[in-house]
């Protein structure tokens, strides 16, 4: 058993409460169970409690072994003078504040529901490797709860997602468009290349590329140069045009020092399609077609609006090479990236944006973009699918990999709305 299964009950207060008592008699009315404390310190705050004939408010803790205080060093930590109730399953040891004074202590082992604990043991049994503990328990789940509980799971995915955003926009002096650029580029990176795509990003400034943005050439020279990637004995023609006006480039605007370099790129079981110079080229042709970063992906009014944003074609050279010197036959951007652009940088950039400016509508409908994407097809929302969850669109996708990786995995089930109902039943 873990301590979470204990915080539940005592939340909800789910236990018998016949005579309840602490461990040396005193008869204990609960009148609040306090809220959950996120912070350090105690485990439930402002809880109201009547000890004999004496009525406390103060902070209540909760462990599974009463020497766990000790262990945890509670007892010279005064954040922990505020509690007025120990709530344990095994009292085997007293415990005091920091003056010394003996807390009273509530023992719950033979107050749990039989059900509830049945349950827990269940969904907290199975393998490490089951996906979804709760599988074998789902039909006695209503529909509601779970549509429910995917709700709540998506949204904490994009305010995840979205935090980071805001945490980025921050950094670069609260500018949207730079914000916007530096989200896309990493994106673009698609999990291989984020990172060093993200360290691009701040070697190039927005307000440096703006400057060159009308020129293909010179965007080129610039972003392929940074990049690591006219270092080496130019292969052909085009790469020694961009060395030479890289070189111009790099000396006018004292861009030394601030390069990556060609081996810090991941080429390594991609196929030529995600070649970090091919997502290099995408990234230019953008910038080079787009005049507006931001504005174009918070004005876009659906996902078929936003899709034509990412259509731009490639340049010449780049449509016939997947590295400098080195033919190939580039397509497009696919619709398949193009939709986890959207779903996994667009949704965020504009849920961070309606926040910002205090507007739940826009939040509503950045996240009703997700309705219009296709879902996502892999071994986690397959595995969902067959224990009855539907996926039928991104927003769907997005719900079942947040309550996977957040709930599931962790075995977080108390936490969860269907595990609770399941708790409950």
């Amino acid at each position: 058993m873990q301590e979470d299964f204990l915080h539940y009950i005592w939340q909800h207060q789910y236990f018998d409460k016949t005579d309840l008592r602490t461990d040396d008699g005193q008869l204990i009315t609960v009148l609040r169970p306090g809220h959950r404390n996120p912070d350090a310190g105690p485990d439930f705050l402002q809880a109201r409690l009547q000890l004999g004939e004496v009525e406390w408010s103060g902070a209540v803790e909760i462990h599974l072994r009463a020497s766990d205080w000790h262990r945890h060093q509670h007892q010279i930590d005064p954040k922990y003078d505020q509690v007025v109730l120990h709530v344990v399953l095994v009292a085997d040891a007293a415990v005091q504040r920091t003056n010394g004074s003996e807390i009273p202590v509530l023992v719950l082992a033979s107050r749990l529901p039989a059900g509830a604990l049945y349950a827990y043991e269940q969904l907290r049994g199975q393998p490490p490797e089951t996906l979804l503990p709760c599988a074998p328990l789902l039909p006695q789940v209503s529909e509601l709860t779970r549509t429910m509980m995917l709700g709540r799971t998506l949204l904490e995915r994009m305010e995840q997602k979205a935090d980071r955003v805001a945490e980025l926009h921050e950094q670069l002096g609260q500018d949207w468009e730079a914000t916007a650029w530096h989200a896309l580029a990493a994106a673009f990176g698609f999990q291989k290349n984020s990172e060093p795509l993200a360290r691009l990003a701040k070697a190039l400034p927005l307000a440096l590329l703006r400057r060159y943005r009308a020129d293909a050439r010179q965007l080129a020279a610039l972003v392929f140069g940074q990049a690591g990637f006219l270092d080496e004995e130019p292969p052909d023609e085009f790469s020694r045009e961009l060395q030479t006006e890289f070189g111009f480039l790099r000396h006018k605007h004292n861009l030394h020092g601030t390069a990556l370099v060609a081996h810090e790129w991941n080429f390594l079981r991609l196929r030529p399609a995600n070649f970090p110079t091919v997502r290099l080229a995408q990234l230019l042709a953008l910038l080079h077609a787009r005049p507006t970063l931001f504005d174009a992906l918070l004005t876009a009014h659906d996902g078929r609006a936003l899709e034509q944003f990412f259509r731009v074609p490639l340049p010449d050279y780049w449509q016939k090479h997947t590295r400098p010197g080195r033919p190939g036959k580039v397509a497009e951007l696919g619709r398949g990236s193009v939709q986890l652009l959207i779903t996994n940088t667009v949704v965020p950039l504009r849920v961070a944006y309606a926040r910002s400016i205090g507007n739940p509508e826009q939040v509503e409908a950045a996240l009703t973009l997700l309705d219009q994407l296709p879902a996502e097809r892999n071994h986690l929302t397959d595995a969902y699918e067959a224990a009855g969850f539907r996926n039928t669109c991104a927003a769907d996708s997005q719900a079942l990999l947040a309550l996977q990786r957040g709930y599931c995995a962790p075995r977080r089930c108390v936490h969860c709305g269907i595990g609770a109902s399941l708790l409950r039943r």
